[in-house]
């Protein structure tokens, strides 16, 4: 094939689809030219969520007349003049290419002047891509207004997201870039309604404009400096965990960045206190050298590169560490060590005579075993509230090295359901767990309490038990269920469990159309930002079918008048919003079509948490509904619900030959 040179315009088109790849592209280049422009008020108006028109208006310094023709070419800058410039970039924009690659793919309109203009420059660019110059009355700074974005690209018009989805990347990148910059003023508008008004202030107020007064007491100040480098921001406590990504922000210069050292860095120090999937809140400001680190390596302007990738993660994670230790929000363990100077996890005592009530011989550290609980022996019963504690070396001491015998995915026989439906149930209706709200709302249901006789619930014979047919059931650190079966032990991951019981009930009404709601006695109103508001607005007959009435009242607001009853009163506000943020992450990175993603966002959300205390028949109802699913052993995104133990197993860890 014949190797050609490609026409300017189809050239011009391929390049600016690096630079701008959908409306938060554009959003990002123009408010990024006004900051280095020296704005101190910014205003970003949209509509249709950037589709219809993307302006922003500053008062930064402006161009002159010469300068507005000669920005929209390309490569065109006033930021680097030399080579060596390169090696010590300032301004969060320096390519040159923003303004011609949005010409290139929008209708464009200019308006400009500095202060020492009478008149200030209009340049249009139409469909024709003639260049019409013309002169306005006084303004001093930048107004830039791009219309029809992609109007002649129709395939990349066609691959933009949902108006909701395109919307919220937009306002990511708005709040990123405020703060970064929270001396300057910013305002955001949405089809003629006013989404964010941040005035200029500290960096701790403008957290507060951002995220809301939840950081105000949430939040640890951390601040370092070397002559290498310096960094300082607020780094999130407990409370501001998350399960999905979002809520981490690392400036650099004062650019907003991405980096994978950094990001590792932070995460690591906080792994003290992380459960599994969780994501800690931080906005760090890092300020180093220019010349010793590379922003010039992608067009996005994200990604960063480090000359000394290792002295930063170092650097980075004992600030973090030491700023979490400093409000105990680490714990410290202590070790004992053995007689050749090793750490030992545990240490054990030489075995002695003891009396029944005295616990001495059991196996005691510096870090587990202590200030157990004690055994009432009085009349040969024990009580339930003194019985000793389980704790993490008590299950690594005896679950230790048992993974080849641990299953957790296969099909059991009817006799691995660790207890019967017996005499202490109050029948097939719906457990209510702390606070109020119910297990399942649904599986228990009266209408179908006759119905559900699942042969997985017939009684374990009597004589399988030591003492009685009804097997133990104890909830190990509000976590994990732990039950006598027939032929060992299970143990259930509590949250992933009832994950499982929402997710198909979830998936019926779904399908079925048949919602199990309560009304709300007072309608909560919702405020939030346009971008959840109309994804409630396209996932209303889905939400309607999960037991949300939900309305748009405005651009920025919603009335719930009804929710599930699996969800309590007073939750309903956070469980939604938690519900819509779930539902984008998953369309982002899954294939999903919209009732299976509704079904998992739903399930994952609304289910009882690991930390959540649940009673006896709590725990019994839930494992009863686990077990009355199609799938019990594995939650709807594949992890393990069950583990079973053999006692086999137990008895070849404890020596036993009979």
């Amino acid at each position: 094939m014949k190797i050609r040179v490609l026409p300017e315009n189809i050239a011009s088109k391929i390049a600016a689809g690096e630079v701008i790849q959908r409306p938060e592209s554009a959003v990002k280049e123009l408010m990024e030219n006004s900051i280095d422009a020296g704005a101190t008020e910014i205003d970003l108006v949209i509509k249709n969520a950037g589709r219809t028109l993307i302006r922003v208006i500053d008062n930064g310094e402006g161009m002159t007349e010469e300068d507005a023709l000669v920005s929209i070419m390309k490569h065109a800058t006033s930021k680097i003049v030399e080579e060596s410039d390169l090696d010590a970039i300032k301004t969060l924009g320096f390519r040159g290419e923003a303004l011609s690659s949005i010409v290139a793919v929008a209708q464009f309109e200019m308006k400009t002047g500095t202060s020492n203009e009478e008149l200030s420059t209009v340049i249009k660019i139409d469909d024709s891509r003639t260049i019409y110059k013309d002169k306005g009355g006084y303004f001093k700074g930048t107004d830039l207004s791009v219309k029809n974005l992609f109007y002649n690209i129709p395939a990349r018009r066609n691959f933009l997201k949902s108006d909701s989805t395109e919307l919220r990347h937009v306002i990511d990148v708005f709040q990123r870039l405020a703060l970064g910059r929270p001396d300057i003023s910013f305002k955001f508008f949405t089809d003629d309604s006013i989404v964010h008004d941040f005035s200029a202030c500290e960096l701790d107020e403008r957290l507060v404009q951002v995220f809301g007064d939840k950081v105000k007491n949430n939040t640890i100040f951390v601040e370092e400096r070397t002559d290498y480098l310096s960094i300082k921001g607020y780094l999130g406590k407990p409370a501001l965990v998350k399960k999905a990504r979002g809520d981490q922000y690392l400036f650099l210069n004062g650019r907003f960045v991405s980096s994978k050292q950094v990001n590792f860095a932070v995460f690591n120090a906080y792994e003290n206190f992380l459960e599994k999937g969780d994501y800690p809140f931080f906005v760090l400001f890092l300020e180093i050298d220019p010349a010793k680190v590379d922003v010039n390596v992608h067009p996005s302007k994200l990604e960063v590169r480090f000359d000394e990738e290792k002295d930063i993660y170092n650097f980075v994670s004992a600030v973090v560490r030491k700023g979490l230790g400093e409000f105990d929000l680490v714990p410290s363990l202590s070790f004992s060590v053995n007689s050749l100077g090793e750490t030992a996890k545990l240490g054990f005592d030489n075995y002695s005579r003891t009396t029944r009530s005295d616990f001495s011989d059991r196996p005691e550290s510096n870090q587990s075993f202590t200030n157990r609980g004690q055994r009432d022996f009085q009349s040969g019963s024990s009580s339930m509230s003194k019985r000793p504690l389980i704790n993490d070396s008590d299950i690594d001491l005896i679950f230790g090295a048992i993974s080849r015998t641990v299953e957790t995915g296969e099909q059991t026989d009817d006799e691995d359901h660790p207890f019967a439906d017996d005499s202490s149930s109050d029948g097939l209706g719906n457990a209510t767990v702390p606070g109020g709200r119910t297990v399942s709302g649904g599986a228990y249901s009266e209408r179908n309490a006759e119905s559900y006789t699942p042969k997985i619930f017939e009684r374990i014979p009597a004589d399988t038990a030591e003492t009685d047919s009804t097997p133990f059931i104890i909830q190990l650190h509000n976590k994990y269920i732990l039950c006598q079966i027939k032929t060992g032990l299970m143990i259930i991951d509590q949250h992933v469990a009832h994950e499982r019981i929402l997710y198909e009930m979830a998936k019926k009404q779904l399908t079925e159309g048949i919602p199990l709601f309560q009304q709300l006695l007072f309608p909560k109103v919702i405020h939030t930002d346009p971008a959840r508001v109309m994804l409630v607005k396209e996932l209303q007959e889905y939400l309607q079918r999960l037991g949300f009435i939900v309305k748009a009242i405005s651009n920025t607001d919603v009335v719930v008048e009804c929710i599930p009853s699996q969800v309590k009163t007073g939750e309903e506000e956070k469980i939604l919003l938690e519900i819509l943020d779930q539902y984008i992450e998953n369309k982002e990175e899954k294939i999903l079509d919209a009732t299976e993603n509704m079904a998992k966002s739903f399930s994952c959300k609304a289910a009882i948490k690991a930390g959540e205390r649940l009673s006896q028949e709590e725990m019994r109802r839930l494992i009863d509904e686990l077990f009355a699913t199609e799938n019990p052993y594995v939650c709807p995104h594949g992890r393990p619900v069950v583990l079973k133990i053999s006692l086999d197993e137990f008895d070849r860890r404890f020596g036993r030959t009979s």
